[in-house]
């Protein structure tokens, strides 16, 4: 299967292969060794979701003032946070979640 930037025929010797969306921003990046990474963000430009060619992940959640409130990754740690009015953490919970899969 050949990666974004194949498909694309991207020439390598001027840096590597970057998709933006209308914002400006960064989604997708690859090297020319095949290394990539794939972002997505909301409306107001938060990253929500992260992904590389070796298998990582994150999701983020964040509140309507853009504090991050949530984040999980495929390491299966989490971490959540929580503000005041100012914007200022005033709770921070972390932990590591299973990544075994339950019998069903």
């Amino acid at each position: 299967m050949q990666t974004k930037a194949q498909q694309a025929g991207h020439d390598f010797s001027t840096g590597p292969y970057i998709e933006r969306d209308s914002k400006g921003n960064e989604t997708y990046w690859e090297t020319s060794t095949g290394y990539w990474q794939k972002r997505e963000y909301d409306r107001k430009g938060n990253e929500t979701y992260f992904e590389d060619s070796n298998g990582y992940w994150a999701k983020r959640e964040y509140d309507a003032k853009g504090n991050e409130t949530y984040c999980e990754t495929s390491n299966g740690y989490w971490e959540k946070r929580e503000y005041d009015a100012k914007g200022n953490e005033i709770n921070y919970e972390s932990g590591k979640k299973s990544l075994k899969k339950v019998a069903q």
